[in-house]
C-alpha cells in the first residue's frame, strides 16, 4: 500500500481546541460508591437482562446477554450488588433502562475469560467469539457492534484493515493519548484484528496533528505487522468513509459499507478493547474519555467505568470555574447536547464538553442565502441546503430522494452555514422520519 494519502473533497479546519487536554495523562477514576450502567449501549438489538435486584456480582460478571447477532452483553463494572433495575437519564434525552449498582468497595474480579496468550495460533473464529462474548463496540461514537464487523458476509472479500486514530474530532483527546500511552496494545490489537479476518497486516491511519502518537506507534508496529499512516488534517478525516479515499483511493458509493471495497475499519480503542479480551480476558466495562472545555477547571483524560455519571465525572477535574454554556456527551460538531448531569458514561462516551458561553452567544437562524458553503464542505457531495428546505416543508420523501441517509452527519455544513442554520438538526430529524414511515410499512 502506497505511503501517498488523498484529500476527500469538503471538509472544513475548525480551531481544534485540543490543547487543554492533549498533554494530560490518561488518569484512573477511584471507585464510586455506585454506577448506573445504561443497559442498550450499541447499535442493534438491545441486551437481555440476566440480573436481579438483589443479586450480588462481581466485577466483568454478565449483566445481560446479547439479543441477538447484532447486539453485544453487557458486564458488570465492579463488585457488589444490584439496587435496582430502573431508569436513567439517556444520552438523547430520553430516560432508558439501566442497572445500579452498590460497589462493595471490594471491585473483586468474578471469572475473567479464559487468557488466548497464544492468540496466533488461535482460530479466528474462537477470536471472534471473544470479541463478541466481551461486549466489544466501536468506541470512536457510533457503538456498532465489533464482531459484526468483522463478519463479512459471503462473496465479501477483505483485503485491507485500517485503525481509526485519526481523532478529528475537536477537543478530544483521549485516543491520542491511548495512542501515545499504550501504543503496542493498539498495535497488538491491530494484529489480532487482522487474524481474525485472515489478513498479515493493518494499517494506522493518524492525522498529522499528532506526531507524538505517531513516533509511539511506529517504534512498535514493525513486529506485529503493521503500518502507521500519517493523515492530513481535514475534519472530518476520521469520518469511515473518508479515511478509506484518504488511504485506499476507494471511493464507498452512497448507500454501501466498506466492505463492498474491501475495507475493514475499526478505531484505536476498539483494538486495545479487543487486545485486553484476548490476551488479558477482560469484557469491556470502561474507556477512556476527554474531559474538558474552557469551563473546566483541570481538564484531562480520565479511564471512566461504564456506568459513571457525568456529575462524577466533573468532580474528578476539578469542577468548573465559570457556568457553561452547554454540555456535550462527544466533540463540538458531532456531540449530543445533554440537559441532566445524570446521564452516565457508556461505551461510546468519547468526551465529556463544556462548551462556554462565549462559544455560543447570540446564536439565531436565518434564512438560507443560497451562498452554496454547505455544498462545497460537504464531504458526502449531497446538497444540505436543500434538503434542510425539504425537511422544514416536512417533505422527507424529498429530502430521501436527495441522498439525507449519506450524511455522516459531521456538522460540516452548519460550521461554515453563515445563516446559522441548523443543517445537522435537520437531517437527524429527516433520518428519524424516514426510519420511522419505513418501519410503518413494514
Amino acid at each position: 500500500m502506497s505511503n501517498q494519502t488523498r484529500k476527500f473533497k469538503g471538509g472544513v479546519h475548525p480551531n481544534d481546541s485540543k490543547a487543554l487536554s492533549k498533554d494530560k495523562p490518561i488518569q484512573d477514576a477511584p471507585l464510586l460508591e455506585s454506577y448506573k450502567v445504561i443497559m442498550h449501549q450499541n447499535i442493534g438489538a438491545p441486551p437481555e437482562l440476566v440480573v436481579k435486584k438483589g443479586d450480588v456480582v462481581k466485577k466483568g460478571d454478565l449483566l445481560a446477554k446479547a439479543g441477538g447477532f447484532v447486539s453485544v452483553p453487557l458486564h458488570a463494572p465492579t463488585s457488589g450488588t444490584i439496587k435496582m433495575i430502573d431508569k436513567c437519564p439517556g444520552p438523547t434525552g430520553m430516560s432508558v433502562p439501566s442497572i445500579e449498582i452498590t460497589a462493595d468497595g471490594e471491585d473483586e474480579w468474578g471469572a475473567p475469560f479464559v487468557p488466548m496468550s497464544d492468540w496466533k495460533n488461535t482460530e479466528p473464529k474462537m477470536l471472534k467469539q471473544r470479541v463478541w462474548d466481551a461486549g466489544i463496540v466501536g468506541m470512536g461514537g457510533a457503538g456498532f457492534p465489533a464482531h459484526v464487523k468483522l463478519s463479512p458476509p459471503e462473496g465479501k472479500t477483505i483485503d485491507t484493515l485500517i485503525l481509526n486514530g485519526a481523532e478529528c474530532e475537536p477537543y478530544l483527546t483521549a485516543d491520542h493519548r491511548l495512542m501515545l500511552e499504550q501504543a503496542e496494545d493498539v498495535a497488538l490489537g491491530a494484529a489480532i484484528i487482522a487474524r481474525i479476518l485472515g489478513l498479515e497486516t493493518a494499517v494506522i491511519g493518524v492525522e498529522n496533528n499528532k506526531p507524538d502518537a505517531i513516533q509511539a506507534l511506529e517504534k512498535v508496529a514493525g513486529k506485529y505487522g503493521v503500518t502507521v499512516q500519517g493523515l492530513p488534517v481535514n475534519y472530518p478525516q476520521g469520518a469511515e468513509k473518508q479515511l478509506i479515499y484518504a488511504i485506499t483511493g476507494r471511493e464507498v458509493p452512497i448507500g454501501k459499507l466498506p466492505m463492498d471495497v474491501h475495507c475493514v475499519v475499526q478505531n484505536v480503542a476498539s483494538a486495545v478493547a479487543i487486545a485486553d479480551a484476548v490476551v488479558k480476558g477482560r469484557p469491556s466495562i470502561e474507556r477512556i474519555t476527554t474531559i474538558t472545555g474552557k469551563s473546566v477547571v483541570n481538564p484531562g483524560n480520565w479511564r471512566l467505568r461504564l456506568g459513571t455519571p457525568v456529575e462524577k465525572a466533573l468532580e474528578f477535574v476539578g469542577g468548573v470555574n465559570e457556568q457553561p454554556a452547554k454540555l456535550l456527551l462527544g466533540g463540538p460538531m458531532m456531540g449530543i447536547a445533554q440537559s441532566s448531569l445524570g446521564v452516565t458514561v457508556m461505551k461510546n462516551t468519547s468526551g465529556i464538553l463544556l462548551i462556554s458561553r462565549d462559544e455560543v452567544s447570540q446564536y439565531s437562524s436565518d434564512p438560507c442565502i443560497r451562498c452554496g458553503r454547505c455544498v462545497e464542505v460537504c464531504p458526502m457531495s449531497i446538497l444540505p441546503a436543500t434538503i434542510s428546505q425539504a425537511v422544514e416543508n416536512k417533505r422527507f420523501d424529498w429530502a430521501e430522494e436527495l441522498n439525507v441517509m449519506a450524511c455522516i452527519e459531521c456538522g460540516s455544513c452548519s460550521y461554515v452555514c453563515p445563516s446559522r442554520r441548523p443543517l445537522n438538526q435537520h437531517f437527524k430529524r429527516a433520518k428519524i422520519e424516514i426510519q420511522a414511515e419505513l418501519r410503518k410499512k413494514k
